[in-house]
């Protein structure tokens, strides 16, 4: 969209496209998620390690709006207020991230995606979605993963409100997909009938994004 701002190109950035082009990290195993709980190629951090486009939006609680648009029955545009006011959720997940580190037992708590697409109500057509961010980043995803169980739109990470530099003050988490899926510092969630390429998708990356399948880079 022309009022979003546009990612910033970054040291990080440049070298992440280079891994997709050289197909960095790719074990060649497959992991069962039943099986282990490190999906392959990965490995444990107890710390939470930074990584964005080189900027980090600071968003007040008191600017901040949530669009939910598309095919959906009732389009929202939701204030911080608003975001409160819905049933809050906790959840607890693994986080796995593209660059090969992985934390166990994260504890989150804001709104369950279920919750807020229940408010939206997605059309018999809505198949895909694409998240946008306050800095520009973009990623995809189906519906279906968007409304998994242990989905949520985050506001808090192990008791605290989530910092600015992890997305706060909010952010989607997916766990069961590479962390690049759980964009930061969300601002709008438009529901598709068709998928659609996102940043990182555009720049090398899976569409999906399994990390038990290794989904780390497109297969074109």
């Amino acid at each position: 969209m022309s009022d979003d701002p546009t990612p910033a190109d970054s040291k990080l950035t440049s070298s992440k496209r280079r891994w997709a082009a050289e197909g960095k990290f790719l074990t060649g195993r497959i992991s069962r998620p039943e099986a282990e709980r490190l999906p392959p190629g990965q490995h444990l951090v107890k710390n939470w390690p930074v990584l964005d486009l080189g900027q980090q939006p600071v968003i007040s609680t008191d600017s901040w709006r949530l669009e939910v648009r598309g095919l959906v029955e009732t389009t929202l545009t939701l204030t911080w207020v608003d975001f409160q006011a819905i049933e809050q959720s906790t959840r607890v997940s693994d986080i796995h991230c593209v660059t090969t580190w992985s934390r166990y037992d994260n504890n989150w708590k804001g709104v369950s995606t279920r919750d807020l697409l229940d408010r939206a109500m997605p059309r018999p057509e809505a198949a895909y979605v694409m998240l946008t961010s306050y800095d520009g980043y973009t990623t995809n995803l189906p519906l279906s993963d968007f409304a998994a169980e242990d989905a949520i739109l985050a506001t808090s990470w192990e008791g605290l409100p989530l910092t600015a530099d992890h997305g706060g003050p909010m952010r989607l988490v997916v766990p069961h997909l590479y962390f690049w899926k759980s964009a930061k510092w969300l601002r709008r969630i438009e529901i598709l009938a068709a998928d659609e390429a996102g940043f990182w998708e555009k720049n090398g990356y899976h569409m999906y994004g399994d990390p038990w399948r290794e989904q780390r880079y497109s297969d074109d």
